[in-house]
């Protein structure tokens, strides 16, 4: 018989997650490896687990995450706003809570362009008055 297990894409900067959730202990894993060994800071575990945390669902699902593009920073925002997204399909009464906490809006901010004729997107050349 085959287990249920809900998927979800979340985004952030220019990081892409598609998010697995199975019914299981609360391991999550990073592309294969667990999120302990992929993640280097701490504090990027307590954003991944957020919307776990807000529903108070941990401990209650593996958590398969596949992510593309961007840092870590980027990488684990798309991974807590695809575990949001996931959730809802698990019990569309999770929407209240984690909408409440902000997890549902997808964060528009993203990098500026570079602009031609200076450095970066506003990062000018150094000015000297001759």
């Amino acid at each position: 018989m085959a287990q249920a297990s809900y998927q979800a894409t979340g985004r952030r900067k220019d990081s892409t997650a598609r998010v697995r959730l199975v019914p299981g202990t609360g391991n999550i894993f990073f592309n294969g490896k667990p999120m302990e060994e992929y993640l280097p800071y701490a504090s990027l575990f307590v954003i991944v687990k957020q919307p776990l945390t807000v529903t108070q669902t941990e401990g209650q699902y593996d958590i398969h995450i596949n992510v593309q593009g961007g840092g870590f920073s980027g990488q684990s925002g798309a991974a807590r706003h695809g575990i949001a997204r996931a959730l809802l399909e698990v019990d569309p009464d999770f929407r209240k809570p984690l909408k409440a906490a902000g997890l549902l809006t997808r964060d528009p901010r993203m990098k500026e362009r570079k602009k031609p004729g200076l450095k970066k997107a506003r990062k000018a050349p150094q000015f000297s008055k001759r």
